[in-house]
């Protein structure tokens, strides 16, 4: 069942498992436009001393 949300006299319905698809899908496209971390826990860059 959607939560429902009152607005004076209006009444709406939120779909929740149309807002999961659509975080699900805004995280995946974040994960795509991320750069991929350093292995092993080491940064990357100039070399170490």
């Amino acid at each position: 069942m959607g939560r429902l949300v009152i607005d004076g006299n209006s009444v709406y319905e939120i779909d929740e498992a149309c807002i999961r698809r659509k975080e699900m899908q805004e995280k995946q496209q974040r994960m795509k436009n991320t750069p991929p971390k350093a292995q092993n826990g080491r940064r990357q860059g100039r070399g170490t001393r």
